[in-house]
């Protein structure tokens, strides 16, 4: 039969040859897909270990079976009667080169289930590795690539490295952000600088969330508002940008506001209000201490005009109340720093700032927290005879004006009649 076809075409016999080792390989690759996958999932589900199915979710295993046909083909080629010389090696470097790329996407798939392991660990908050395992997938494609056009073309690969070598420049030019975010991920892995959960701030990308993804090129961040930005990584080298994980870690989140107070409510106290406060159980101790210091200050001073003495001031009691107030707050942490104080006064009244740490960090908690405090801050500013500094509204200046309306008709003669 091969001796009538060689006489019609002396191709025939071995193009028909080679076409029946394709369809071999190609069942065989069938069968041992539909075999070797089957067994290895059934095995990866019974057991107990997490790393197995990282394998068959990468398809490891299912690319490294593809080696079996390529080598059928690069070994039975051989046995083929009549097939030409050229051909011969054609077939062989084809399979070859199909054996190194089926091995190249096997090893990038296995380092890509080795980082989905780790990345299920506790290690893997605090030292991100899939920059460097992406990295890795670039080395091994480049490699990979190098040997398959190598292999195809049946040179040595150290000839393709030499004429590389001239193509420098170029490389550079089209890897310069793979170079950039290399050395990025290696300093930010290095200093710890970012990991996947920290709440970062970079205003000049407009990125205010939770680090979701940290990457070779890229760092994604989830806004507060469920937008998405993505950030290269090496501008978070060069650019600054605040990271909250700080404040996360020490269990407190600050509370750093002012009230503003009418400058011209600021006055002494009197005897009365000083008597009245004694029973204020936040200010009894401070009072009666205060009152003392006083007391002996002005009697060494041995004068009776009041110019000369120290007198209480209805701002230094309400001070000494919020800070009474917030060391006696059940959600206010008084290891941290905690102080109340004047900032200088200006057009909009004199500032009294709030400056302490609430027990918890979460948002919505901290929130209600420092709403409570100033609420009832602002709810008792009366009782020391103080006025909270606001700008006048438009309802202030229809009351002005139908005050003054009514001042005027009293004061205009009747001219009636």
């Amino acid at each position: 039969m091969l001796d009538k076809l060689a006489e019609v075409n002396p191709l025939l016999p071995p193009i028909l040859g080679l076409i029946v080792l394709l369809i071999a390989a190609m069942v065989v690759d069938l069968v041992i897909k539909r075999i070797v996958i089957s067994v290895v999932r059934a095995i990866a589900k019974r057991s107990r270990t997490s790393w197995d199915d990282e394998l068959v979710e990468h398809n490891v295993v299912g690319r490294l079976v593809q080696v079996v046909p390529a080598a059928i083909v690069y070994t039975g080629v051989a046995f083929l009667p009549g097939v030409p010389e050229e051909l011969e090696v054609l077939t062989r470097n084809v399979a070859l080169g199909y054996m190194v790329l089926v091995l190249t996407l096997a090893m990038s798939a296995m380092l890509s289930a080795v980082h989905a392991i780790y990345a299920a660990s506790a290690a893997a908050k605090s030292r991100p590795l899939k920059g460097f395992v992406q990295l890795l997938q670039i080395v091994i494609w480049i490699i990979g690539a190098l040997l398959i056009v190598a292999t195809v073309l049946d040179r040595s690969p150290l000839i393709l490295l030499s004429g590389l070598g001239a193509m420098t420049a170029i490389l550079l030019l089209i890897f310069k952000d793979t170079i950039l975010s290399l050395v990025a991920s290696v300093q930010l892995a290095a200093q710890d600088m970012v990991r996947v959960g920290d709440w970062i701030e970079v205003p000049q990308f407009g990125a205010d969330g939770d680090v979701i993804d940290v990457q070779l090129h890229t760092i994604t961040v989830q806004n507060w508002d469920k937008t998405v930005t993505t950030i290269p990584t090496h501008r978070l080298i060069s650019d600054s940008f605040k990271n909250w994980r700080g404040m996360s870690e020490s269990g407190g989140r600050r509370i750093k506001r002012s009230i503003l107070f009418d400058l011209s409510s600021v006055r002494f106290l009197t005897d009365e209000e000083v008597g009245r406060f004694k029973r204020f159980a936040l200010l009894r101790d401070y009072v009666t201490s205060k009152s003392k210091e006083l007391d002996d200050y002005n009697a060494a001073l041995d004068s009776d005009v009041n110019v000369n003495r120290r007198r209480m001031t209805n701002i230094g009691t309400f001070r000494a109340y919020t800070l009474n107030y917030l060391l006696n707050h059940s959600q206010i942490r008084e290891d941290m720093t905690l102080l109340v104080r004047q900032l200088g006064p200006g057009p909009e009244g004199l500032p009294l700032e709030i400056y302490c740490f609430t027990n918890t960090t979460a948002w919505a908690e901290y929130e209600g927290i420092q709403g409570d405090i100033f609420d009832h801050l602002l709810a008792i500013v009366p009782e020391f005879g103080l006025r909270i500094f606001q700008i006048p509204s438009g309802a202030d200046m229809q009351a002005l004006k139908g005050i003054n309306g009514q001042a005027g008709a009293a004061g205009c003669p009747n001219t009636d009649g």
